[in-house]
């Protein structure tokens, strides 16, 4: 009965938080300010939600460390998402076994 309740408040939420900006933006924003802010609002929520995944899902932060530098270099050498996935994720795996 709980997971009932729980579906429907995660409904209700995702609901309100598609429904909120069309409620109170009716006419087109015009401010460059705001524009920019909503443009890096996926960023930011995403780059919240991963970090801490990332290095607290390997439980030692030597691996995760590692694993993420090997990623932002892959990332910055403008490698494709899979190589750099698969590449951070091997490295933390090898470091977690060779450490």
């Amino acid at each position: 009965m709980s997971i009932i309740l729980y579906i429907i408040v995660m409904a209700g939420v995702t609901y309100l938080v598609r429904m909120i900006p069309f409620t109170f933006f009716r006419k087109k924003i015009n401010s460059i300010f705001i524009k920019s802010f909503m443009y890096y609002i996926p960023y930011a929520v995403l780059s919240a939600m991963t970090i801490p995944a990332i290095f607290y899902s390997t439980g030692n932060m030597t691996t995760a460390f590692i694993g993420t530098a090997v990623g932002i270099i892959l990332a910055y050498c403008n490698m494709p998402l899979i190589v750099v996935a698969l590449a951070s994720s091997l490295t933390a795996l090898l470091c977690g076994v060779l450490f």
